[in-house]
């Protein structure tokens, strides 16, 4: 179990470990009983946030170069649908180099583009992935490689109460996470903690902010563009509360830089971006092509992709560029409309690869008054 606690709301909240940690655990667990042909009872991993985990081997097989092990997943006091379940991961150890990994019963296949994982791979995210490497690469001797096969009980039921059947990823769950640790919020806390950041912006005499979902828009903010680090502020999915505290702490001009994904939906008037609240993506974009001359055939496409990465592809082959500034220019309109035209919004677009896509008129000139500053 991970001992670290955090407090939200006055009240004491436990951190908890990702699916992607789970696995990765299980995965070094197996290896090492694999090598060993002894039971362990308890496994050491580090995580991409920097914490160690010490976790409880669950059950555990193991026989000639072969040991299979499973990890509880702890969702701390954040939990989901895989709140308490196992984490199952297999080893077998191979002469000469190399780790493969496979996804076993339970795990979701991807079968649709878009992903970060192509079509008819296992649903392990790259930074689990990336784990499992790690960790079943410090036990293994020098001349023997791994296969690992990563498996979830029950995996393909729990599934059902996942987006997963959405995205076209069928059969299983996914294998997530990017820092390993799942912290534990609940959305009136985080909003408030990211509003007091504008709060103490405007303290400061700051009358221009960054605004940005998440790493990724900060990234392209800082080394892109090279706006000042102290100016960003995250809004994650609650871009509508995050404008309306501008305008409330007399903010004046914000640049806003977010993923297509995500920034797609404000050009249709939505201000919450989570998927569970609204979506509207695929149509968003298929009717602005409409505007833009598309052909049937073109649109009947877009409406087969799940991401919008996905529907990026069929954009370029088919020469529609154009629709990510005119996307651009709609959210910075209702995004000016959702408050009261009290604010100066420009908007920014950027792809998976951090390619930006388009801006709009108002980013245009505010990206270079960004940069003076």
């Amino acid at each position: 179990m991970l001992e670290r606690y955090i407090i939200k709301d006055g009240k004491k909240m436990k951190y908890g470990y990702t699916t992607g940690s789970c696995a990765a655990a299980a995965a070094k667990a197996a290896a090492i009983m694999a090598l060993e042909g002894k039971e362990i009872e308890r496994v050491s991993i580090d995580t991409p946030k920097g914490w160690n985990l010490d976790l409880k081997v669950e059950t555990c097989s193991f026989g000639d170069h072969h040991g299979t092990c499973a990890i509880k997943k702890d969702g701390g006091d954040d939990p989901d649908n895989t709140h308490g379940i196992l984490i199952e991961a297999s080893c077998e150890i191979l002469e000469g180099s190399g780790i493969e990994i496979k996804g076993g019963k339970g795990v979701g296949i991807v079968t649709k583009p878009g992903l970060q994982i192509s079509p008819g791979q296992p649903a392990i995210n790259p930074i689990p992935r990336k784990m499992i490497l790690q960790e079943v690469s410090q036990v293994l001797p020098v001349g023997k490689g791994a296969v690992i096969t990563i498996s979830v009980p029950h995996g393909e039921e729990i599934a059902k109460k996942t987006f997963n059947p959405r995205l076209g990823i069928v059969g299983g769950i996914s294998i997530l996470g990017t820092s390993g640790i799942v912290e534990p919020m609940s959305e009136e806390a985080f909003k408030d903690s990211l509003a007091l950041e504008i709060s103490v912006a405007a303290k400061e005499g700051k009358e221009r902010l960054i605004l940005v979902p998440g790493n990724y828009g900060r990234d392209i903010a800082i080394d892109h563009y090279g706006l000042h680090r102290d100016s960003i502020i995250k809004t994650s999915n609650f871009v509508g509360f995050m404008l309306e505290k501008c305008v409330e702490h007399g903010i004046k001009q914000v640049l806003m830089i977010g993923h297509l994904g995500k920034f797609v939906k404000l050009a249709g008037g939505i201000f919450h971006t989570h998927s569970k609240v609204a979506d509207g993506r695929i149509e968003i974009l298929a009717a602005n092509l409409g505007l833009l001359g598309a052909r049937q055939p073109v649109i009947e496409e877009l409406f087969q992709c799940v991401t919008t990465e996905a529907a990026m592809e069929i954009i370029e082959r088919e020469g529609y560029h154009s629709v990510y500034d005119l996307l651009c220019q709609k959210a910075e309109q209702k995004a000016e409309q959702h408050v009261f035209e009290q604010l100066e919004i420009g908007i920014v677009m950027f792809s998976m690869d951090k390619k930006i896509l388009g801006l709009g008129n108002n980013a245009k000139r505010l990206v270079e008054e960004f940069r003076n500053e």
